[in-house]
Formats: C-alpha cells, sequence, structure tokens
C-alpha cells in the first residue's frame, strides 16, 4: 500500500534495553500528544535489545500505531536516531527519550520553534549549569561541555539534552552526513549544522532524573572522548548527483527502487543536489544515469547554505 498522508510531526524515539521504561514514558507523553496536532506519527528504533523492547512499545503505544524498526544487533544511540529520521514521515522531527525525562509539556515549544530555527535544542543549563543526581555525573557533565567546545568550537550549553526538534529535510542531512553512532552524535550533529550554516536555537526545559538509563558511568565518557576527538579530522564526503533544476519528480521513485533510504535534495541558485547515504553509491549512479546529471563526492562546502528537502 502507498504511504498515507504526511505526518505534520514524528515524534522518533530511540531505545536499547527500555521494555522497563516505556509504559511510565507514554503516560508522560500521552497528556500532551493533542497539543502535537491531529497526525503525529511515532517511530521507535529498539536498537538491538536484549530484552522485550519492540514487543512492549508495540503494545504500549498501540493506539498511535507506531513504527517499530529493530536493529540487529546494538550499534548506538546515534545509529538508531539516524534510523528514525530515514524512517520518518512527518514535516517536523521530535527526537526524544524513551523515558520522556524531560518535561513533555515542553514539546510542543520545540517544534514550534522551527517556524524560525531548522534545529531546535531543548537546554537544562537555564540557570548556567545541569545539575544530575550525584556529583560525579554532574562533574562529568562539565568537563564534557568544556570539552565539547574545546574539540568543535559549538557553544551550546546543553549538547546532551534528550529533547530536539528538527526539519526532517536538515534532519535527514546530518544523519547522512553523521559518523558518531554513539551518545555523542547530538555534538556532531551540532558540530554539523554550524558548518553546514543551519539555524539552531536552544529552547529551556526542565527534567528529571529517570533510574534506568543505559548511560555507563564508566565506559560511555571515554567513548565519548574519543568521537569528540577525531571530530576535527574527519572529512565528510557523501554520493551526490548534479541535476539541472527544476528536479524531475522520479527522482525519489528511482532511490527507492535502489534501496537508498532517507536521500535528500539541496536546492541552489543554478542546479540541484541529489543527496545519499555513503552506501548508497550505486543508487546515485542510477540517479545519474536516469536523470543525465553529474555523479560526484559531495562535501559540506557544497551542501553550506542551500535549501535542504527530505526525498520521500
Amino acid at each position: 500500500m502507498p504511504p498515507g498522508p504526511e505526518p505534520a510531526v514524528s515524534v522518533i524515539i530511540p531505545a536499547y534495553n527500555e521494555a522497563h521504561r516505556l509504559a511510565a514514558g507514554y503516560a508522560r507523553l500521552a497528556p500532551i500528544l493533542p497539543s502535537l496536532g491531529a497526525d503525529v506519527e511515532v517511530v521507535i528504533v529498539d536498537d538491538g535489545s536484549s530484552d522485550a523492547t519492540a514487543q512492549t512499545a508495540a503494545h504500549v503505544y498501540r493506539a498511535l500505531d507506531p513504527v517499530i524498526v529493530r536493529h540487529p544487533h546494538n550499534r548506538g544511540k546515534g545509529a538508531a536516531v539516524a534510523t528514525g529520521i530515514a524512517r520518518a514521515r512527518g514535516a517536523r522531527l521530535l527526537i526524544v527519550d524513551a523515558d520522556m525525562a524531560i518535561d513533555p509539556e515542553h514539546y510542543p515549544a520545540l517544534v514550534a520553534g522551527l517556524d524560525r530555527a531548522d534545529v531546535v535544542a531543548g537546554s537544562r543549563a537555564a540557570a548556567g549549569a545541569i545539575h544530575y543526581g550525584s556529583r560525579a555525573r554532574t562533574w562529568a557533565g562539565r568537563v564534557f561541555h568544556l570539552l565539547v567546545r574545546h574539540y568543535t568550537g559549538v557553544r551550546l550549553a546543553d549538547t546532551q539534552c534528550g529533547a530536539k526538534a528538527l526539519r526532517r529535510g536538515p534532519a535527514r542531512l546530518l544523519a547522512l552526513l553523521g559518523t558518531i553512532e554513539g551518545f555523542a552524535y547530538d555534538v556532531e550533529y551540532l558540530h554539523l549544522a554550524a558548518r553546514l550554516g543551519l539555524r539552531v536555537v536552544a529552547y529551556p526545559v526542565s527534567w528529571r532524573d529517570v533510574s534506568g538509563s543505559t548511560v555507563r558511568l564508566s565506559r560511555a565518557p571515554l567513548a565519548m572522548l574519543g568521537d569528540l576527538r577525531r571530530l576535527r579530522h574527519t572529512t565528510y564526503q557523501l554520493p551526490g548527483v548534479v541535476v539541472a533544476a527544476p528536479a524531475p519528480a522520479s527522482l525519489a521513485a528511482t532511490l527507492h527502487h535502489h534501496g537508498a533510504l532517507g536521500a535528500v535534495i539541496a536546492h541552489g541558485a543554478d542546479d540541484d543536489l541529489v543527496v545519499v547515504g555513503r552506501h548508497d553509491a550505486l543508487a546515485a549512479a542510477a540517479l545519474a544515469a536516469d536523470t543525465g546529471g553529474s555523479l560526484g563526492a559531495v562535501g559540506l562546502a557544497a551542501l553550506a547554505g542551500r535549501r535542504v528537502e527530505a526525498l520521500a
């Protein structure tokens, strides 16, 4: 069956071994769903859980007919978010944690902020710093924030907040470009957004520290530090096809036929640039043959300043 009408908002929930927290999270989310619109899509990505996360999610969210996607093995939160972005059909995306630790009452305002921005990042640092439930976590968070500034130049006070809203086109481009599959994916998205000239704003949110997180203080910081250090030296290139504007309407069908999901079209003054994932070069080649476009590697300089739309 062909997909139904495009929803106004897609709520993306990455989940790893979250079976025990999904029901309580949904109970916090449900009261504000009408404020997000009548046609909300929910996309839940089970990141290779060893518990019953996928089955529990399907049951808990059954009233919303959720899209459930399963990774065959645990890849990381960033990978789960990227999968959710590729599958989401809403014009506006809201990425939230399964426990809904960020007060869902803020979610409509985050989405509304996309009227003036490409990315709206929730921030728990309204008082100047984030205070976690323990001194060790608070200290680790402050050190991480200093390292983020040092290695990336990103100056948002809270890069790791578990609630962000993004326009679907820019979100897809960030997901295609991103290389970090773990917890530091947020930093890379914000780093890339700055380099692409996207509009990013922060929105103050309140939160509660919900027990049962899969973040391990003993291991996660070291992995995140390694990811941060690599960002400076990452060369971002994707397969792309330059086509004459206006681009033909058959682009999406051609890419889907060749298995390419999550593609975008970046509109310029004189041409359009179709960008696909790193593993979809064959789909890009087929598209170039079909359209007479020019196939090549696309970097950040070629993408910066373009208006980006998702290819359905």
